[in-house]
């Protein structure tokens, strides 16, 4: 088992020193020394707005677009930022043209936001939203193949499916799945929240119509940074969420996917302009890159997963195939009444400590309890909080 980091890694990191952050998958946490970029970047912009926005902007995002294309497997020009992956799944969502009669899958393990906005687009279209049941637990991937496939239909215009779902933790065999689906005519659009960052991607590879990821998420960018990959044959058809100056830019030296996705009003672009740096700053911190961030992060969730499954006296809920460098187990019913938290994830953080997540999924009394692994993580944290668990628990 990985041991206990240096304190100068741990340190890498602005996070309060007295909570023990176990949650790294809700929203990130960034390095100080991309920060730092970050707050020298936005000095610059408020130095002079409209020289760094309207003359300087445009050659640094394509620096930053090349540097992130790369590292999830792309080509620059399938690569456009987007606020965060849920802007980019209503991207693509709101560019359909539906018709009463057609469906859009998701699955039981859905975000819901993006399956908020999914529902928007079907309602408003006469469409129809269709829900594949995956099994939790679960005992493979094919099983959860299996179970969207067969919610398929001759009806079924698009799949929307978590690469890494959100409340369960479940890493789906998303390559299969489009695969399987390209083979009946089906474009599927890959909500990649957790993805980069946490698993190895090859978008090119993947092939899939549609993929969005965060960067703020396992990449550790600022929060705001956020890609959405089209497929090139896909591209006439998608447009921002927010219509601006490129939909009749008369420029040609670029695609329009570009024009319209890379300037949709004034905003922060710093997030995206910090890419380069947290690449190669990250990549830096351990011996080994990104492919032993990746290794010692799943590694730390599935110590940290079989530490709370000893405590609780429970079975793992999904296969060690299934996991990255987010967990979820299952607790003993809590509240029914609970709206949005669970009294027990307060208490944990007020009395205890720990910065956790505990979906109340699929519905309340259920719950389950979902802890992350990231490099200023130590397996000590996991084996604290199982204690805990145990004596408020059992």
């Amino acid at each position: 088992m990985t041991g206990s980091l240096p304190k100068p890694l741990r340190d890498a990191w602005t996070l309060d020193p007295e909570v023990t952050f176990l949650n790294h998958g809700s929203f990130g946490a960034c390095p100080r020394v991309v920060l730092e970029r970050q707050a020298e970047l936005r000095a610059e912009l408020e130095r002079e707005p409209v020289q760094f926005l309207a003359f300087r902007l445009e050659p640094m995002f394509d620096e930053a677009r090349a540097a992130l294309a790369a590292f999830v497997g792309a080509d620059p020009a399938n690569v456009v930022p987007v606020a965060n992956a849920t802007t980019g799944v209503n991207a693509v969502l709101r560019s359909l043209e539906l018709k009463p009669g057609d469906e859009i899958l998701i699955t039981n393990h859905g975000y819901n936001a993006c399956n908020n906005a999914v529902a928007f687009v079907t309602e408003r279209a006469g469409a129809k939203q269709v829900v594949a049941e995956l099994p939790f637990p679960i005992d493979s991937e094919k099983r959860a193949l299996a179970a969207i496939l067969e919610a398929v239909t001759d009806r079924t215009r698009l799949v929307l499916v978590d690469h890494i779902t959100s409340p369960t933790a479940l890493v789906l065999p998303v390559e299969r799945l489009v695969g399987a689906l390209a083979e009946r005519g089906i474009d599927t659009l890959v909500d990649g929240a957790h993805g980069p960052g946490m698993v190895d991607l090859d978008l090119n590879a993947l092939g899939a119509a549609y993929y969005t990821g965060n960067c703020h998420k396992w990449m550790c960018a600022p929060k705001g940074a956020a890609f959405l990959h089209v497929r090139a044959d896909r591209q006439d058809t998608v447009r921002p969420t927010v219509i601006s100056h490129g939909a009749n830019s008369p420029r040609t030296d670029r695609s329009r996917f570009q024009l319209e996705f890379d300037w949709t009003g004034t905003g922060d672009p710093t997030p995206w302009l910090c890419l380069p740096l947290l690449i190669e700053h990250m990549a830096e911190l351990v011996a080994g890159g990104w492919p032993e961030i990746r290794r010692r992060n799943r590694e730390l969730a599935l110590h940290g997963r079989a530490l709370l499954a000893d405590a609780l006296d429970i079975d793992t809920p999904a296969p060690d195939s299934m996991i990255g460098s987010i967990a979820a187990v299952q607790l003993p019913p809590g509240d029914p009444d609970a709206l949005v938290l669970d009294p027990l994830q307060t208490t944990l953080f007020e009395e205890d400590g720990f910065e956790v997540l505990m979906p109340l999924w699929p519905a309340p009394p259920a719950r389950l309890l979902r802890i992350s692994a990231q490099l200023y993580n130590t397996p000590d944290e996991y084996e604290r909080l199982a204690s805990v668990l145990r004596k408020r628990l059992i």
